[in-house]
């Protein structure tokens, strides 16, 4: 069957081809560009300031800083953080310099700046705060931790969304209908669920929605005229299945706090479903096992001590599996977990107890705990006055304590009244009321 023809004469990838030209025609964003919005506003007023552009790939930052460099009458610079340096910042610098003299402002554009070093962001600083050039930064990355706070001072960052299905569907409309720079002079024929999945598989990115389209028209055959792309061609155009996840990046810190905060909070299906995302976007499953181990003991404790023995056993598991099948006990852990009773409480003790540590200094052993292995020792009262605690009923010499004089009355371990935690709970009430009170201890001879 032949293949589909390329449509017109432009060799532009789909993707470029159809990038917006104005900013009524731009996709997406409208809690910036609708009625209201800020970014509507600031273009309205005729003014354009520095900014960040924060979002996942496909959603746009690029082209909205060319259009609203366009809409702002101003010259319009890129630089690349990946391949640029000190010394094309001072080149873009220098042409600004000298359109400023024209009495024409200039943008300049980088892109991926949080790849710039701190001596790299503090070159652009004098300029930005001049107003030789006006910034526009885009990332992927959370500015906080990736731009130095005296470039993040001089510039107010935006927050770019991934695309809905709704936007996402009138960026295929948009290219199927145009004949000049899209794919209008095809006839092209998908089902409702065939388009569905080309949306899902987009993830969010437009760019990644024309490429994939791109891609399946020349795949798919062409019968009668028509272009037939189908559920199998839009799965061979995907390849892999993709997502929106930096094993360093933001989306993996998201989704790492959606699965951790899933658990505490006893729901096995969300856990479940943050496990399974991270594991598809390429996680690093013994990475995942770690947290499952440190969250045994972090919001479940002893509220049921057989948490941390399923998460150990879990990586065990995955260690001498591998992927798929050790991927199974990853699960059954998190579903066990997530169902566990949950307690913090030997988590706050431990915070309590090291504060503690920290604060009073190195406070003396009392000397009946201490060793008495010489005669010297002995005579120096070491271990004098030390009850033996098996020689009194149930195990508790009640006249005995054990910490610094001065945190006698601290209770660092206060156990909740949920699952094993609730027996413990009990028996450590009975041995405080069996205990002689502080300053009530009468010593043995």
């Amino acid at each position: 069957m032949p293949m589909a023809a390329l449509p017109g004469s432009d060799p532009r990838p789909l993707a470029a081809r159809m990038r917006p030209q104005t900013l009524d025609a731009y996709v997406g964003q409208n809690h910036l560009l609708g009625k209201g919005g800020p970014l509507r506003a600031m273009v309205q007023a005729g003014h354009l300031h520095s900014m960040i552009l924060w979002g996942p790939p496909g959603s746009g930052k690029t082209t909205l800083a060319q259009l609203l460099a366009h809409a702002a009458g101003q010259h319009f610079q890129i630089l690349s953080a990946v391949n640029s340096g000190v010394r094309e910042i001072r080149a873009a610098v220098t042409s600004a310099e000298a359109a400023q003299s024209l009495g024409r402002g200039t943008v300049l554009f980088i892109d991926e700046i949080h790849r710039f070093n701190k001596s790299q962001q503090d070159a652009l600083l004098p300029h930005v705060e001049e107003g030789v050039v006006t910034l526009i930064g885009a990332t992927t990355e959370n500015p906080s931790f990736a731009l130095v706070n005296a470039l993040l001072s001089r510039a107010r960052v935006y927050v770019l969304k991934a695309l809905t299905g709704e936007a996402l569907g009138t960026v295929l409309d948009h290219a199927l209908a145009d004949s000049v720079l899209g794919l209008g002079n095809l006839v092209i024929e998908m089902s409702p669920e065939v388009r569905k999945g080309l949306l899902t598989a987009a993830d969010g990115d437009a760019r990644r929605l024309l490429n994939l389209l791109d891609l399946a028209v020349q795949l798919a055959s062409v019968q009668a005229g028509k272009t037939q792309i189908t559920a199998d061609i839009v799965a061979a155009a995907s390849g892999q299945s993709w997502r929106r996840f930096d094993k360093g990046g933001e989306a993996f810190y998201d989704e790492i706090s959606a699965f951790h905060k899933s658990l505490r909070g006893s729901d096995p299906d969300a856990a479940l479903y943050w496990l399974a995302r991270m594991l598809d976007g390429g996680a690093d499953p013994l990475y995942l096992a770690r947290r499952l181990v440190r969250m045994a003991s972090e919001d479940i404790g002893l509220a049921d001590p057989r948490a941390i023995e399923m998460a150990l056993a879990a990586k065990d598991a995955y260690a001498f599996l591998g992927s798929p099948e050790g991927e199974l006990a990853l699960a059954q852990a998190t579903v066990y977990l997530a169902s566990c009773p949950k307690s913090n409480r030997i988590y706050d003790a431990w915070n309590a107890v090291r504060a503690a540590v920290k604060a009073g200094g190195s406070a003396e052993v009392p000397l009946h705990l201490r060793n008495a292995p010489t005669a010297l020792l002995k005579t120096l009262d070491y271990g004098k006055e030390y009850q033996y605690d098996h020689d009194y009923p149930d195990a508790i010499a009640p006249e005995q304590h054990y910490l610094p004089p001065g945190l006698r009355q601290t209770h660092f371990y206060n156990p909740s009244d949920r699952g094993l935690e609730a027996r413990i709970q009990e028996r450590l009430r009975w041995i405080n009321a069996h205990r002689q009170p502080v300053g009530e201890k009468k010593p043995h001879a």
